[in-house]
């Protein structure tokens, strides 16, 4: 009769490091991200082959192949390590005060405000924490996330979903027309190609490109253009220069006030479309945590960006807002 496996010797530490290697597929990789030696890492699957009496991983192979065991033994254990996680996270931080590390993403749409206000907020809210803060693109963000390397993302919204994933509507932020200041022609002239003026471009590979993008072929406009980058401030520049127009949203207007005095906010022409920004989490994240989390980024949008715009704009007291 074949032995059982030894179910007493199994380490959630191995079974932690197996499940982060069939998903990096590389001992390298799983040992920079935390902090152990290779050795330490190929040591602990080796245990935990031992203890299960079952190969779980090809180690013959480069990157890492599961075995078809391996396979099934991952999909067993996924939803328990979860668990595991979830209750571990909730039971340390009963009181936010206790929290002992945080890692946090945002778009580079906050960074100038709303972060720096954050990370101080965070900070004396969680005297115990070691924080992390990452800002990068929407898409970067919402990776990161499905790989368990950020705890918490502040990203603007796409139709993509993933797994074991808690979303919070933050902030409607309509698209509008951005104009040099010293232009005559009405916006809706200028998007129907009405004057010479070019359409500047986001690059199209942000989320908010192909936003923008699939809103002009809706409303059947192919404007000319001369120029594209991945970056509002670049962009919000050129048309401060004259040499052209831009679609972008007040959130990203906000952010360039050096250029306030050369460029205008317009509503776009028309069929109005907006896009959303929230706050994602992974679903083993602290709830108190997000929570203090999300409260802070509200009043913080809410105080330093919609208040201010709409002070100057009160076309978009609708518009430019809060989400329940």
């Amino acid at each position: 009769m074949p032995q059982r496996p030894d179910i007493k010797d199994l380490s959630l530490k191995a079974l932690e490091l197996f499940q982060l290697c069939a998903r990096r597929g590389s001992l390298q990789a799983v040992a920079t991200e935390t902090g152990l030696s290779p050795s330490t890492v190929s040591h602990h699957l080796r245990n935990l082959e031992g203890s299960l009496r079952v190969q779980l991983i090809d180690h013959s192979r480069r990157p890492l192949v599961l075995t078809p065991k391996g396979k099934v033994f991952l999909r067993n254990i996924d939803d328990a390590l979860h668990a595991l996680r979830k209750a571990r996270a909730e039971a340390a931080v009963g009181d936010t005060s206790d929290a002992s590390f945080l890692r946090v993403g945002a778009i580079e749409d906050f960074d100038s405000d709303v972060i720096p206000s954050l990370a101080v907020s965070l900070f004396e809210s969680m005297p115990k924490c070691d924080f992390v803060y990452h800002t990068d693109s929407s898409h970067r963000i919402v990776e990161m996330l499905k790989n368990r390397d950020l705890d918490i993302g502040i990203t603007a919204t796409s139709n993509e979903r993933f797994p074991d994933c808690v979303e919070r509507p933050l902030l409607r932020d309509p698209f509008v027309m951005v104009l040099p200041k010293s232009l005559e022609w009405p916006p809706a002239e200028v998007l129907n190609g009405k004057t010479n003026l070019p359409f500047l471009r986001f690059s199209s590979n942000l989320v908010i490109a192909r936003q923008i993008e699939a809103q002009l072929r809706r409303i059947n406009v192919l404007p000319a253009h001369r120029f594209e980058c991945d970056n509002n401030q670049t962009l919000l520049a050129m048309v401060a220069a004259g040499t052209g127009w831009a679609v972008t949203t007040p959130l990203l207007f906000s952010r360039a006030r050096r250029f306030h005095t050369h460029i205008e906010m317009h509503r776009f022409p028309g069929k109005g479309f907006a896009r959303t920004l929230a706050v994602l989490a992974n679903d083993d994240c602290s709830r108190s945590v997000l929570d203090l989390v999300e409260t802070s980024v509200r009043d913080l949008i809410q105080e330093k960006l919609i208040k201010p715009t709409q002070q100057n704009a009160s076309w978009l007291a609708e518009g430019f807002r809060l989400l329940d």
